[in-house]
């Protein structure tokens, strides 16, 4: 990865818009492309443990964001930050993952996206920590550096979070910031859906397309942003994508619900990955790409 570089808060390319948050870090240390802060980004975050909703739900909305030339902020945590990111990337925009450790690699946490840390650079986008290299992170610097993740960005949005979240403190952070707050809602018997709907009940604003934050922004939307209509080329095909268009389903459940043959949904699947009309989204769990 390129070399750890900082900079300080009386520097005229610091980001503006971090001097004005309380509590601006006096020095940030950054590798990759530090210029991207300067352009509109947005913030997504969301809790460790997600389900295969919520996966589906940050891919889409960080891909259609980022095709609407907006730069996704994230923490790079496993779970929603990641997929996040990833979302951002599948759609070749700019992300920024804000770290609670130093940026050198034995620091990165956690060592599972090391991989991620390299594409965010290589892709044109930047690691940024307020903390020095060798520094591995405490309980106190994960919280603290969410302050910087809705301090860079327009507004936030929370998908998926405990009631004890890391999520709901940038949450905090950004309407201390005077930023809107977005959320997806989600079924109420999930312990991952109590933070997004109590801030929707305070007030945040409820998000079930990309086009509710676009307009809460007074973006305009992108006409490359719209729902695909998504067929098959042969019956097969066509079967799997009917029963996945309401929920997303584990490869027994498709089996069950299609009456196909299971050999028959494997190669199916696989040939509808490789078409980029589904996805897997980890242990067999498979969704439609919207």
């Amino acid at each position: 990865m390129q070399e750890i570089k900082k900079i300080e808060i009386e520097n005229k390319e610091y980001p503006k818009v971090l001097k004005k948050i309380e509590d601006p870090p006096k020095v940030l240390y950054f590798r990759g492309n530090f210029d991207i802060t300067k352009k509109p980004c947005f913030a997504i975050v969301g809790t460790r443990r997600c389900s295969s909703y919520g996966k589906q739900v940050a891919l889409e909305i960080a891909g259609d964001l980022a095709t609407a030339g907006l730069v996704i902020v994230s923490g790079m945590a496993q779970g929603i930050d990641t997929f996040s990111h990833k979302g951002c990337l599948e759609r070749r925009g700019k992300t920024i993952a804000v770290l609670g450790t130093g940026l050198d690699e034995k620091s990165i946490y956690p060592q599972t996206n090391l991989e991620l840390a390299r594409k965010i650079i290589e892709t044109g986008g930047v690691l940024i920590s307020e903390y020095p290299t060798g520094f591995h992170g405490s309980k106190i610097t994960f919280p603290q550096r969410n302050r910087i993740i809705a301090g860079l960005s327009l507004g936030t949005l929370i998908i998926e979070a405990k009631k004890r979240s890391g999520a709901l403190i940038t949450a905090h952070w950004a309407r201390k910031q005077e930023k809107t707050v977005f959320a997806v809602p989600g079924p109420v018997h999930s312990l991952n859906s109590w933070g997004p709907n109590y801030l929707i009940k305070k007030g945040a604003k409820l998000v079930t397309s990309v086009n509710d934050i676009l307009e809460e922004l007074n973006l305009s939307p992108n006409s490359e942003i719209s729902k695909r209509q998504i067929k098959g080329e042969t019956t097969e095909e066509n079967v799997i994508l009917e029963a996945l268009k309401e929920e997303n389903m584990s490869i027994d459940k498709i089996i069950e619900e299609t009456n196909l043959a299971p050999a028959t949904v494997a190669s199916t699947l696989t040939v509808l990955e490789i078409k980029n009309k589904v996805r897997n989204l980890g242990g067999n769990i498979y969704a439609i790409m919207r």
